[in-house]
């Protein structure tokens, strides 16, 4: 689990990178660079979360998540397709929301299985 969490780590910040030239990048930045933080934590040091407030944090990040899904979701038909997200930004904004609630879940079960396991 803790190679997952530094798996994920890794492809957040490669996502937060590749944001270097977008007129919104330090938005989406934070946005990727976030889950990028969180699954640091849950590979380094998967005691932290058995810290109230840091487990407050990921559930709220999780929220959070899931709300900029919902906001972000793709309006246009076929957005999973490449000839779409790879012309519509509205497509990839939404499908960088969807990925990172996942890498957000993914964190919460790897800290969660991590806890156990000690």
């Amino acid at each position: 689990m803790r190679i997952l969490c530094f798996v994920l780590a890794a492809l957040m910040v490669l996502f937060a990178a590749v944001q270097y030239n977008d007129p919104d990048g330090p938005k989406w930045m934070l946005i990727y660079g976030f889950p990028a933080l969180l699954a640091l934590f849950a590979g380094c040091c998967p005691d932290w979360y058995r810290s109230p407030a840091l487990r407050g944090v990921l559930l709220v990040g999780m929220l959070a998540a899931i709300a900029g899904t919902v906001y972000y979701w793709p309006s246009s038909d076929n957005w999973w397709t490449k000839e779409v997200w790879w012309e519509v930004e509205t497509a990839r904004e939404g499908m960088g929301m969807m990925i990172t609630l996942i890498v957000l879940g993914l964190v919460y079960l790897a800290q969660h299985r991590l806890r156990l396991t000690k």
